[in-house]
């Protein structure tokens, strides 16, 4: 699966010729590039125009185009959902997938994802702030909602700040690190709803998140312990950044790199677009009754240092 992540910052116009991506803007030369390298294209300016033929073309080679509004999170997204032969299957599938089966895979999800969290805090600040002994407790589906009492314990150490909360209101999201979580968050969760896709499988029918208003329920869901590529990437960058520093185009490179490199997990060296689709292939395996666990990593560290001080540049 191709890495590549463009974003459009800027008023453009996009359009095709002789299967690349051309991007005109003015005052600037002309950018083309392949679209079968596209991972997803981040629409981030409300002077963006397109062709259909960018659409379709997008679509064909397998890649995302999320358009992001003011808050830095996704309004829309274009998900190429014809690109396997089996879709059709598997997407009754996962209509007939048992409410029971439905919790226990929720209760593996969230165990995951604490993991994660807990083994970053100790990893960051020498202690995991109580996260792990919560790991154990989490039964089938989550009745205690102990993933919202981990998040309490997570974002008050995780920031050292008792202050901070996640996304304080839709209309003011402040000159802090939400800015940063939610771009993060909307890379992963292209990435996600992208390797479900390919899978097979259809985003919009999730194991727990059920809005009717989410079309990307199930990315949402299996997206959850790998939060904590994009919350670690944000707490090196605020080792050399104040919280309310400008958010440029420096700053979204940094993120977008922690969608693109790759991870040691195990013995191997893995794209996280690989590691990604090996989650959702699992879900088809369960789907299928081959077996009966998602597969996560135990844990995912980065190939290329991230304590050095972050480079500056210009996404594409």
């Amino acid at each position: 699966m191709s890495e590549r992540i463009l974003e459009i910052a800027n008023p453009a116009r996009l359009s095709i010729k002789d299967a690349q991506l051309v991007i005109e803007r003015e005052g600037f030369p002309r950018f083309v590039t392949p679209v079968c390298e596209l991972n997803t294209v981040l629409l981030a300016h409300p002077q963006v125009t397109l062709t259909e033929a960018v659409l379709s073309r997008l679509a064909e080679a397998g890649a995302m185009l999320v358009a992001i509004d003011h808050r830095y999170l996704p309004a829309a997204m274009m998900l190429p959902i014809q690109i396997h032969s089996l879709q059709t299957e598997r997407l009754g599938a996962q209509v007939r997938l048992k409410p029971v089966i439905r919790k226990r895979l929720w209760q593996q999800i969230v165990r995951a994802k604490i993991h994660f969290q807990a083994t970053w805090l100790n990893e960051l600040q020498g202690s995991d702030g109580g996260l792990k002994a919560l790991v154990a407790r989490v039964r089938s589906g989550d009745p205690e909602n102990l993933e919202a009492q981990a998040a309490q314990r997570y974002w008050k150490r995780l920031f050292a700040d008792s202050k901070f909360r996640r996304n304080p209101g839709p209309f003011a999201p402040g000159l802090d690190q939400n800015r940063h979580l939610n771009y993060g968050y909307t890379l992963l969760r292209a990435s996600m709803a992208r390797a479900i896709c390919a899978a097979g499988l259809h985003p919009s029918l999730g194991l727990h998140h059920h809005n009717r208003y989410d079309s990307f329920c199930l990315a949402d869901d299996l997206m959850e312990p790998f939060r904590l590529l994009i919350d670690r990437r944000i707490v090196f960058w605020l080792m050399h950044h104040s919280a309310d520093a400008p958010f440029d185009s420096a700053a979204k490179k940094w993120l977008i790199e922690a969608v693109t490199m790759r991870y040691e997990t195990g013995k191997e060296a893995r794209t996280l677009s690989d590691i990604l689709f090996r989650t959702a292939s699992s879900l088809v395996a369960v789907l299928c009754e081959k077996c009966n666990q998602l597969d996560f990593p135990e844990f995912l560290t980065p190939c290329q240092e991230e304590s050095i001080y972050p480079p500056t540049g210009v996404c594409g």
